[in-house]
């Protein structure tokens, strides 16, 4: 990308495209002919306060991973307790080899396929 400076007013507007639009970087980048790291910086230099808007919005997206993880991972939890429950009577763990037992067992396993 060629070199060239951006006046203070297109910056204050990419910036507010940015923050208000939920326009990518990338996409206004290339619309004007700079890189996204200038804009990333000028997002840092434009914010106040402790957290930066760069922050905040990696911030989200880690929280919306782990969100969608521990989702994956109780769903899994459960249906690993529905199997185990399936495989009792009267709640008691259906172990050994007594038929009641494998018949249970077998059943289970056809349903689980």
């Amino acid at each position: 990308m060629t070199q060239h400076r951006i006046t203070p007013d297109v910056k204050e507007q990419i910036i507010n495209r940015v923050k208000n639009e939920g326009i990518s970087i990338k996409q206004i980048a290339e619309e004007h002919g700079i890189t996204d790291s200038a804009i990333y910086k000028w997002l840092g230099n434009k914010v106040e306060g402790p957290t930066s808007m760069l922050e905040l919005a990696k911030l989200r997206r880690e929280n919306d991973e782990l969100l969608r993880l521990v989702g994956l991972m109780t769903l899994k939890l459960s249906d690993a307790q529905k199997r185990s429950e399936r495989r009792s009577i009267n709640g008691e763990p259906c172990k050994g080899t007594a038929p009641w037992c494998l018949s249970l067992n077998a059943l289970v396993s056809k349903e689980e396929n």
